[in-house]
């Protein structure tokens, strides 16, 4: 199982460092990463392995979405099927 996850917000220290820590925490492999910065803000798409995750699916999202708050960014999750379905209507 794979998902999406996006990060916006204006750039600072610590930004990848944040996300990270909570992948981590749970088990979660990073697949791919893609990162930019228009003009002051950052944005980050990551495709991650959900395999071996150890915690549930709405809980790693609400723990992405608190350390957003913490970055004051904004941290989304998407399960790859959904993404894949709402890109190709």
């Amino acid at each position: 199982m794979k998902a999406f996850i996006t990060v916006i917000g204006k750039d600072k220290i610590g930004i990848i460092h944040g996300v990270t820590t909570v992948l981590k925490a749970y088990q979660i492999n990073i697949l791919d990463i893609t990162q930019t910065l228009l003009q002051e803000y950052f944005t980050m798409i990551m495709l991650v392995d959900l395999e071996s995750m150890t915690i549930d699916f709405k809980e790693l999202k609400t723990k992405l979405e608190e350390s957003g708050q913490d970055l004051g960014m904004s941290i989304r999750i998407q399960h790859e099927d959904i993404f894949h379905s709402m890109h190709t209507i």
